[in-house]
């Protein structure tokens, strides 16, 4: 079994691999050729939690085991930590184990790149994050990676650290122009974006509800009921999709606190099978994770090993 710490996991990963391979993943588990139960949440105490995520294919299974403490600044210690063991599915034999926290990043970015793809009829050229942490530095990474988009705004509550955040990206990315902002001043002064992502873990609505009608908004960092990155009034007004219904419906809190119809939701998967008419305002994108997609990683991990 080949042991990945994180810097290994990410060179595994690539974005250009990732897509195509959640791309197969979601036809997949339409066909019902995946197996993906919902995953396990264990409270370990109110900041904090166990996560537990198996999915099993014909050729490989993986299960993803995170711990998810909020409170861990105080420790100097990340939030997310964990692992991801991938094992042959015809003899139980362990392939790789790789570094938890950067498969949950890369992939999750990728299922926001997908989500994109199939939802903006354009290839976006610009973009604007809420948020500074792990998840804000995946996206830019794969937002500049996979669509060359060159031009950011960063927004967060404390300033400071938002341009400390900026600085560190620019010297990533030499080629892009990016500028913070203040998240306070999202609802008066909105700069016009093909993209607007939320990777927060607030609790009240983070994304304006006067977005463009040619701006894609998607809400990533809300994984909780409790945890709100859309304002009611945006997801009333528009179609919402998410990446996975059943989690969804009791994960997603900006959908169960807007209660929205869930009869009207379009789940990822459809989409990419039947395609989506575009309307005059675009859709709202809702992601919330689930196994199948962290099997996709490990798809992709184990033929850049040379494993497959």
């Amino acid at each position: 079994m080949q042991i990945l710490d994180a810097e290994s996991t990410a060179a595994a990963l690539p974005y250009t691999a990732l897509v195509p391979a959640l791309v197969k993943v979601a036809q997949q588990l339409r066909e019902g050729k995946i197996n993906a139960p919902e995953r396990m949440a264990v409270e370990i105490d109110k900041a904090s939690v166990l996560l537990c995520m198996p999915a099993v294919a014909a050729d490989i299974g993986m299960t993803k085991l995170i711990t998810v403490h909020a409170n861990n600044a105080q420790y100097q210690l990340p939030a997310i930590q964990g692992e991801v063991v991938v094992f042959d599915a015809a003899s139980g034999r362990r392939l790789a184990l790789l570094h938890g926290p950067t498969v949950t990043a890369r992939r999750t970015a990728a299922v926001t790149l997908l989500g994109i793809e199939a939802l903006l009829p354009v290839k976006p050229k610009s973009a604007l994050l809420i948020g500074t942490g792990v998840q804000a530095i995946a996206h830019a990474d794969g937002l500049v990676e996979y669509f060359g988009v060159n031009e950011f705004w960063v927004a967060a509550r404390d300033l400071q650290k938002t341009q400390a955040f900026c600085e560190a990206l620019q010297l990533r990315h030499p080629q892009i122009v990016i500028k913070p902002l203040a998240a306070a001043a999202l609802a008066a002064d909105l700069p016009h974006t093909d993209v607007l992502i939320a990777l927060t873990t607030s609790r009240s609505a983070v994304i304006p509800a006067n977005i463009a009608a040619t701006t894609l908004a998607i809400g990533v960092g809300a994984f909780k009921p409790d945890m709100v990155e859309f304002p009611a009034e945006l997801l009333h007004s528009r179609t919402v999709v998410v990446d996975c219904l059943a989690g969804a419906k009791h994960e997603a809190g900006d959908l169960l606190q807007a209660q929205i119809d869930w009869s009207k939701v379009r789940e990822l998967p459809d989409v990419l099978a039947h395609g989506f008419v575009q309307q005059a305002l675009l859709p709202v994108y809702k992601t919330v994770g689930q196994a199948a997609w962290d099997l996709a990683a490990a798809r992709v991990a184990i033929a850049s090993l040379g494993l497959a």
